[in-house]
């Protein structure tokens, strides 16, 4: 049985309540200042310094659902925060930051007004009732884009003296870690109790899409979730007792869909100080993202290789040339890079290119998980008696030899039936990977990241990756949400829940 989180930190929970007050809309935000932001914004903000490319979203409309020929009445990003009950956090952060004089006192204010944020989705995801907002409670949208909201405030804020691009860069970083709950994991210590840390992932693939040709509208693609981000939210600080009889505390934290906060050190920083000894270390640490078809797929082989696809940010540090991938030999962009204090190394094999996951496969598969989880409207998993298959995803891509872009696909397609009638095979000794099972985007660098991490503190453990299956299926073209989106995502968060629950059910 999954217990909820009952109770939060009082320093953050005070905050929190009151973020689901929502505040009427005066008029659509401009493109330059963010939305809520306007009123206070001659106070102390600088609608003249530019906004990132996720922070420039805001400004978006998608069609009006109703008549496709205009704009919606609102931005969509208005909409979604609105719709999760955050309507008001931006201004009442506006308002806090233009009491604040100094940087010290306004990353303060940034880290305790980002935990509070976590603090109030984890709540309302988790909620039995009623909820603030008309979005249903699983809904991962609101948090993410209710913080790049907040992040467009602490972008714009200036204070008398100027800040610094680095210290601007920094206050943003407090924010943006402790909104994702990376501040927030606590775990309890003693031997009679398990430690699980579980990661999602914010949405992704916000450009593009279905189009109509009302004036100044984007693609439909701007509505999308993440079932991982969903299913972090409805975990973070609950309880599980094991068949074995024992408790099992799981913290969850959510990962930016952008290729630098990696290379800051984002996942380390917050797992890594729980994978060195002492009394909270962890038992389990999974990853947790989308992937695509109505199967989840236990990704066994990771690889370094990463960047043939644009993040939120539009980066790309590896992008194809001429139709040929680029080789990970002396290119950086190319590899997977570890920051020095989680022992970052040169060269190919310092980190390696591989790593392996070290999941209870043959129990995650047998547990039937999908079997008291009902089916999503156009479901395609060919067995009826359960939601959603699960499968152990042993296919990778290789360069066999590290100067020459020539590939090798093995394992591909992995068969359906577990186990398999012949063993898969495993990467080269001394090859160069271009994707792992999970691809060679971020769901595979969470994934490749974790496992170094475990394997470089020496620990047997389960660590491994969860990819689950795609929830974009919409009844219409332009509607924010409608009961087919929701049904797939609330399918899927109940059988990533299952898998989780799995895995501790395996640990003596």
């Amino acid at each position: 049985m999954s217990t909820p989180r009952t109770a939060v930190r009082a320093r953050a929970g005070a905050v929190a309540l009151a973020l689901c007050a929502t505040t009427a809309l005066a008029a659509p935000a401009s493109a330059g200042a963010p939305p809520e932001a306007e009123a206070p914004a001659a106070e102390c903000l600088d609608p003249s310094i530019p906004l990132s490319v996720e922070e420039r979203r805001l400004a978006a409309h998608l069609p009006d659902a109703a008549d496709p020929t205009v704009p919606a009445d609102k931005t969509y990003a208005r909409t979604v925060i609105e719709g999760g009950g955050f309507g008001g956090y931006a201004a009442a952060l506006t308002a806090a930051l233009c009491r604040t004089g100094t940087l010290d006192g306004a990353t303060a204010l940034a880290e305790r007004k980002g935990e509070a944020l976590w603090d109030a989705a984890v709540r309302r995801a988790q909620a039995d009732g009623d909820v603030p907002g008309d979005l249903p409670a699983s809904d991962d949208r609101p948090l993410y884009w209710t913080r790049v909201e907040a992040m467009a405030v602490l972008r714009q804020w200036a204070p008398e003296g100027g800040l610094t691009g680095a210290e601007r860069a920094g206050l943003i970083e407090t924010f943006d870690k402790a909104a994702r709950g990376m501040f927030d994991i606590d775990l309890p210590r003693g031997d009679n109790v398990l430690r699980v840390i579980v990661s999602g992932f914010d949405v992704y693939t916000l450009d593009g899409g279905t189009t109509s040709p009302a004036p100044g509208t984007v693609g439909n693609n701007i509505r999308h979730g993440n079932p991982s981000g969903a299913t972090a939210l409805s975990l973070d600080g609950t309880t599980y007792r094991t068949d074995g009889g024992k408790l099992a505390h799981v913290e969850a934290y959510t990962l930016p869909v952008s290729y630098p906060e990696f290379e800051r050190g984002y996942l380390e920083d917050t797992v890594g100080p729980f994978m060195e000894p002492g009394p909270r270390q962890v038992d389990a640490s999974l990853t947790v993202s989308q992937a695509g078809g109505s199967q989840f797929n236990l990704e066994q082989w990771n690889g370094r290789y990463h960047g043939t696809y644009p993040g939120n940010d539009n980066g790309l540090p590896c992008p194809i040339v001429g139709g040929v991938p680029q080789l990970a030999v002396d290119n950086p962009g190319c590899n997977i890079q570890v920051v020095d204090r989680w022992g970052g190394g040169d060269g190919l094999t310092d980190p390696p290119q591989w790593t392996t996951a070290s999941l209870p496969i043959a129990e995650m598969i047998a547990a039937d998980t999908g079997a008291d989880v009902p089916r999503p409207p156009g479901d395609t998993w060919p067995d009826p008696s359960v939601a959603f298959g699960v499968v152990w995803n042993t296919s990778y891509t290789q360069f066999p030899d590290c100067t020459s872009p020539a590939r090798e696909t093995f394992n591909s397609p992995p068969p359906v039936d577990y186990p398999p009638a012949t063993p898969p095979v495993p990467p080269a000794e001394g090859s160069c990977s271009y994707s792992g099972g999970g691809g060679n985007y971020l769901s595979n660098e969470s994934a490749y990241r974790n496992t170094l991490l475990r394997d470089r503190a020496g620990l047997d453990i389960p660590a491994g990756h969860i990819h689950t299956p795609d929830m974009q299926h919409f009844e219409t073209d332009f509607g924010v949400s409608d009961p087919t989106f929701d049904a797939w995502r609330t399918s899927i968060a109940a059988q990533s829940r299952n898998l989780v629950h799995t895995v501790l059910n395996t640990i003596d």
